[in-house]
């Protein structure tokens, strides 16, 4: 995408703020105006144990983390977002709940939690799940679906046993392709017959070590709207694969042909695609791996500062780990290279901080670049699709130093 789409107003009230001014508010007409959606905070009511989030929908509801309130190296479960596609289903009894694996199995299985907790190795793995659609509010032309800015992420500390122990114990057969994920949560429109959504992974995705069904989210149990009492967490791809309030996996002989499987849910372009364009539905292929991206949790966007402070947050590739990150203060004339921490285990994201001395007080940018380690780089823009998905352009907060 050129800079022509680029809209450097719509990035933080700060921002816009600065640009009203002659000079930059020029810059900000000839850039255009992509008006980000009208949010709101939540009332207690609808956000029962979250503090902070930004409500964007309650039918179904939907809510994202403030990026200075993802500061945790782990996400507090009050700080993790809720991305929801149907209505919370209100019988979430754990003692009565049971997990079914059929289909391409020797073995079909109904489990209950006490049979997954005795029956097989419990594990705990910070694992970040990052919703496909992350990023869409920065598209222009704009794109349909909810409008996430940075804060449809987290990782958080998930307890449970691992998916491939459970799809071995069922006895998985060569036929196997793909699986097919089934909640309990209801259609927004009461029809029982109809699924919210119901997406899957190829069975080599299934089968990696690092995806749980999870019964616990850091050491308590699940959050209800995080899908208590039992989930998938398929970290590095679409959170809409990470099933909530998880009933059945359906192992099949082909792609999975579920709810928001076919069509251009949770796909991308074949091709580059210029904006606005409009793209054939066999042109679409399925969405995998998430891409590289870093997000500034710290200093808030639009502080006022000291000219020495340190800048810091977190990034992640996908199934792949980030070599380096890179900050800019200068609108990327010149970058430093941040400490990165490793992931604390594969599926993590990784925590980085640098600190940085302003030359003079007055307006900056906090730029974040990340570098993974198959050598992709986050971009200063990218390329537009007409679902949003997979926006990974560099973060940035704005900030001014006294």
């Amino acid at each position: 995408m050129s800079l022509d789409h680029l809209d450097f107003d719509a990035y933080s009230p700060s921002r816009r703020r600065f640009l009203q001014g002659a000079s930059l508010g020029a810059l900000a007409a000839a850039t255009g105006a992509l008006s980000l959606p009208h949010v709101a905070r939540a009332s207690s009511d609808l956000l029962a144990g979250k503090d902070g989030l930004t409500l964007l929908g309650d039918r179904p509801l939907n809510a994202e983390t403030p990026a200075h309130l993802l500061d945790d190296a782990i996400t507090p479960t009050a700080r993790h977002f809720i991305r929801n596609n149907g209505a919370t289903p209100e019988n979430r009894d754990a003692e009565t709940w049971t997990l079914t694996i059929d289909g391409e199995v020797e073995t079909p299985l109904t489990l209950s939690i006490a049979d997954l907790r005795s029956r097989f190795e419990i594990v705990t793995r910070a694992l970040v799940i990052e919703c496909g659609g992350n990023g869409r509010a920065y598209f222009d032309p704009p794109a349909s679906g909810n409008q996430w800015t940075v804060g449809a992420v987290g990782c958080s500390n998930w307890t449970g046993v691992r998916l491939r122990d459970v799809l071995m114990a069922a006895g998985v057969k060569p036929s196997a392709v793909y699986t097919g994920h089934f909640g309990s949560d209801t259609h927004l429109s009461g029809d029982p017959s109809k699924d919210t959504i119901s997406r899957g992974v190829p069975i080599e995705k299934a089968l990696h070590e690092d995806n749980l069904i999870a019964f616990a989210m850091n050491g308590e149990d699940l959050h209800p709207e995080n899908g208590a009492p039992l989930r998938l967490v398929i970290p590095g791809w679409p959170g809409s694969v990470s099933h909530k309030w998880v009933t059945r996996i359906w192992v099949r002989d082909q792609v999975h042909d579920g709810e928001k499987m076919g069509g251009s849910s949770y796909r991308l372009p074949n091709r580059p695609v210029a904006p606005g364009e409009e793209v054939a539905r066999e042109d679409f292929v399925i969405m995998e791996r998430m891409p590289v991206k870093s997000v500034v949790t710290h200093p808030m966007d639009g502080a006022e500062t000291g000219r020495e402070i340190e800048v810091r947050g977190h990034a992640w590739s996908g199934d792949r780990w980030v070599k380096r990150v890179d900050i800019s203060t200068d609108f990327g004339a010149t970058w430093t290279m941040a400490e990165l921490d490793a992931p604390v285990n594969s599926g993590a994201w990784q925590n980085w901080r640098a600190r940085i001395v302003l030359p003079v007080a007055g307006y900056y940018e906090v730029w974040a670049r990340a570098t993974d380690s198959a050598g992709d780089m986050q971009p200063f823009a990218v390329a537009w699709n007409p679902r949003g998905y997979g926006n990974n352009m560099m973060h940035r907060v704005a900030l001014r130093a006294a």
